[in-house]
């Protein structure tokens, strides 16, 4: 039984001391691998242009919302939405007994006036009336005037017009409904004169970075074959407190473009003239990249490596655009940043 027990004892003593012997030697192969292969890039500054990526609604520029001057009950609208129209044509018409009325009392007042100052100039020549009765009858005569030509404007404005060649985009009121004045009846634009503009939202940065009169490209999948040359026509001069952008209109170049309807998809590109300094490094080289900001591993000795955090400006396809924080930088890590923390030892594979 003690033979037993005692062989037993030395048998674990020597898988004690195989397993001690393998952990040293693990340990060992461990140690040797502290020193990780990268690949390290030259960082040097750039002046580029890079392009800007929005999208938006295609609009024009003269959406006008039409009404009566003068209230009343709408007689008949004559078109619809989605109506084509022609500048000058008859849209509405709102009841003109009340409008008509109040013609015919001034242009009535109007003829007495005009008879009070052919009587009193006739009797100032007789020397029946006095200078002062004259004037003032010729005074009344040119109010009367007045007032008439104010009521016949008024009734020419008792009907609706178009403005310009264009489509009807909204029909606001129906026949037989009360509108007061200035009240909107109906929305059109002129859009027949293809004055075509992508509204966009941009970001300050990037409307900063753009200037009237910058090159654009526009798709849309009503148009999937086409793309459409436009340019930089308006910058907002204020954000929109709706969306927290800053408005950007870009006009189309092509003013023969059919297909084009108000409130389309547009997806466009803006390519601006100004140049941003920066660096351009590969996507891939990123770690950790949020909104505006990221890290990446650099080194200036070839041997040890460092994490910063960088600026992120535009990006583009497989690159990317940094701002800020590589300017102490000599070489940037692009392969073999996964295995690095702050302070690793590198091998620089050429």
């Amino acid at each position: 039984m003690k033979k037993i027990f005692i062989y037993q004892a030395l048998l674990a003593a020597v898988f004690s001391i195989s397993a001690c012997s393998n952990h040293k030697t693990d340990t060992a192969g461990i140690g040797n691998q502290d020193t990780v292969p990268v690949k390290v890039m030259p960082l040097q500054v750039e002046d580029a242009s890079h392009a800007i990526a929005a999208s938006g609604q295609f609009t024009t520029n003269d959406e006008t919302f039409l009404s009566f001057k003068n209230g009343g009950i709408i007689n008949r609208i004559l078109v619809k939405e989605g109506d084509a129209v022609h500048q000058g044509q008859l849209l509405a018409i709102v009841n003109q007994t009340e409008i008509s009325a109040q013609v015919q009392q001034v242009n009535l007042a109007y003829q007495k006036a005009e008879r009070d100052y052919s009587r009193a100039s006739k009797l100032y020549k007789d020397s029946v009336a006095t200078l002062e009765q004259m004037q003032n009858a010729k005074t009344a005569l040119q109010v009367a005037k007045q007032q008439l030509d104010a009521v016949k404007f008024n009734q020419n404005y008792s009907e609706i017009r178009a403005t310009s060649s264009g489509y009807v985009l909204k029909k606001l009121a129906n026949d037989g409904q009360i509108v007061g004045p200035g009240t909107p009846v109906l929305q059109i634009n002129g859009a027949k004169q293809n004055k075509w503009i992508l509204k966009v939202g941009l970001s300050d940065a990037q409307w900063a970075a753009l200037k009237i009169g910058d090159g654009a490209t526009i798709t849309t999948d009503a148009l999937p074959n086409q793309t459409l040359s436009a340019k930089v026509s308006r910058k907002a001069e204020g954000i929109d407190p709706q969306s927290g952008t800053f408005g950007v209109e870009l006009s189309l170049i092509d003013v023969k473009v059919q297909g084009l309807a108000a409130g389309l998809f547009g997806k466009a590109t803006i390519i601006p003239t100004k140049t941003s300094s920066g660096y351009t490094i590969p996507y891939d080289a990123l770690l950790d990249g949020g909104e505006n900001e990221g890290y990446v591993f650099i080194t200036n000795d070839n041997k040890t490596a460092q994490k910063v955090k960088v600026q992120l400006g535009a990006i583009q396809n497989d690159k990317i655009n940094i701002t800020g924080g590589l300017e102490n930088a000599a070489g940037l890590i692009v392969s073999g940043s996964a295995y690095l923390t702050d302070g690793s030892k590198i091998k620089v594979l050429k």
